[in-house]
């Protein structure tokens, strides 16, 4: 009787896998067009919803940068926002717009994350 439930467990887990990796969807292997300079200040744009897209973006090093995160009716921990390098952990709002003040990003990389760890996104600043 318990060998049955460990296998019902295990196939009902590995359904919700393949369903939510089958879900996300799958990221171009262009270059992001998600970088922009206005008015002398970088802004590097992320969506939030379901995770972080684009994954990785690139951007220069050494300009004031603001990130800006979109979220549009986003439910997920994609809304629970850390940036280690820069103290940032915030919660975005479900819907709108939010802009983080990067200051003047010196080349590396910054990685952002939900606060489970399950999305991920990085800036490599050249």
């Amino acid at each position: 009787m318990n060998k049955a439930i460990v296998i019902i467990v295990i196939g009902i887990v590995a359904a919700g896998i393949i369903f939510l990796w089958r879900s996300v969807p799958a990221q171009d292997s262009l270059p992001a067009n998600n970088v922009s300079i206005v008015d002398g200040v970088q802004i590097i744009e992320i969506s939030a919803k379901g995770g972080y897209r684009p994954k990785n973006s690139v951007a220069e090093a050494g300009l004031p940068t603001i990130l800006r995160m979109k979220t549009g009716g986003t439910f997920d921990c994609s809304l629970s926002l850390r940036i280690p390098k820069r103290n940032v952990s915030m919660f975005l709002p479900q819907t709108g717009t939010t802009d983080i003040d990067l200051g003047t990003p010196e080349a590396g990389t910054l990685d952002g994350f939900c606060s489970m760890g399950m999305y991920r996104f990085a800036v490599e600043f050249k």
